[in-house]
């Protein structure tokens, strides 16, 4: 009898062994509305129609990066589930899709939403919410306040950054310069300008002839460079996106107006701007680039190159590989999965911020050497350096060193 007893008081001691460590497994896993044992739902929204639907390509890389995931397992064995939303690069339609996203979708955060006027629209909703808005796809300075808004993090070099970069250059090499500015008449536009501005410092006043602003709403902005040229000005810093950026370098050509000419980044795509300018109209552009670009010869044998155009040739064989925007949606993908690896099994909204503010050294294969993404709990802006870069030929040139150039709103 006593050995019956004490095989039943081993078998109670490891059922209670098994309850216990089941206990502790579940317990270990913590998830948020959006998250479960097998998926991750993750919400996006781009224009994919109207003024800025040359960004849309960005979107359509990210879905076809997150198939590739899944294709492979997912993300410790839970699948991506990615909607994306198209609101036209219009703030209102944003605060639309986000509402539906959230309340509707139930997603776990939203992930690279495109553009400073539409992420502004629904900057305090998501913190209200306490819902991630995170890897914002807007270089806005205002991106990188964790005091006051802690669930909206940007990704790419912020806007006064890149402008200051130009502005120091134009300062060393072209200190009589009279410059032009073309910006687009909201947030993303002034941000831009107030990094020239501030990197100009005390000159701005005197060299800057014209600050000429236009609406996303006209159909052209051929006005807009016949009036800057007209100033004389021989230098012209284009602040402008795709559709806007193209429409400029053309018509600079068509009035025979030379100036030195600074496109910023956002627009400066080979696919989308340069090709369809006319690359005999784009010589001597200058930019600035922090991801690699697909048309350079010096990555043809480059490891993360390789990879980058593998995924394209089997995920995204419809899509251009000349585009800048593939290589700016394969590379915040990229970073977003390693965030969500470092979650674990704590799939919960506080965690994705943790981790995306714990990015040390972090690379994905798209930077440039180099660039490495570094974020904490008080700073939310991943990348902050930038090479300038000029255009040659087919393709952009790199030149001079890899600059860190933070700056503040």
């Amino acid at each position: 009898m006593p050995a019956v007893t004490g095989k039943l008081a081993a078998a109670s001691l490891a059922l209670a062994l098994i309850a216990a460590s089941t206990s502790t497994a579940s317990a270990q896993k913590k998830y948020d509305t959006g998250a479960t044992d097998t998926e991750i739902k993750i919400g996006n929204i781009m224009p994919y129609s109207g003024p800025a639907s040359a960004y849309g390509i960005i979107g359509r890389t990210e879905a076809a990066y997150f198939k590739k995931i899944n294709d492979e397992g997912g993300i410790n064995g839970r699948k991506i589930n990615f909607i994306s939303y198209d609101d036209a690069y219009s703030p209102p339609k944003t605060v639309e899709q986000a509402r539906k996203l959230v309340e509707s979708d139930e997603v776990l955060f939203i992930f690279n939403s495109l553009g400073t006027p539409p992420n502004s629209a629904i900057q305090k909703y998501m913190n209200s919410k306490k819902v991630p808005q995170l890897f914002v796809a807007t270089g806005a300075t205002k991106w990188n306040d964790p005091k006051d808004f802690p669930w909206t993090m940007g990704w790419q070099p912020n806007y006064q950054s890149e402008t200051q970069i130009y502005a120091k250059y134009i300062l060393k090499e072209l200190p009589n310069a009279k410059i032009g500015v073309l910006y687009q008449n909201d947030d993303y536009g002034k941000d831009y300008l107030k990094g020239l501005k501030d990197g100009l410092g005390a000159k701005a006043a005197s060299m800057i002839v014209l600050e000429e602003s236009y609406e996303t709403s006209e159909p052209t902005i051929d006005n807009h460079i016949v009036k800057l040229k007209a100033t004389g000005a021989d230098v012209f810093i284009n602040i402008t996106t795709p559709k806007f950026a193209a429409q400029a370098i053309k018509k600079n050509a068509e009035i025979g107006w030379k100036p030195i000419h600074f496109l910023n980044n956002v627009s400066a795509s080979v696919g989308s701007v340069i090709k369809p300018a006319g690359f005999e109209n784009a010589q001597g552009i200058i930019s600035a680039a922090y991801l690699k670009d697909t048309t350079d010869a010096q990555w043809a044998n480059d490891a993360g190159m390789k990879a980058f155009l593998d995924f394209m040739a089997k995920y995204f064989p419809e899509g251009d590989k000349t585009d800048g925007g593939t290589i700016v949606g394969y590379g915040v993908a990229q970073t977003l999965v390693q965030v969500l690896k470092n979650c674990g099994d704590d799939l919960t909204r506080a965690n994705v911020m943790k981790q995306a503010a714990s990015l040390k050294d972090f690379r994905t294969e798209a930077l440039l050497p180099g660039i490495k993404i570094n974020t904490s709990a008080t700073d939310f802006a991943p990348i902050s350096s930038l090479q300038l870069q000029r255009f040659k030929g087919e393709r952009w040139e790199l030149f001079g060193d890899v600059i860190n150039a933070e700056a503040g709103g």
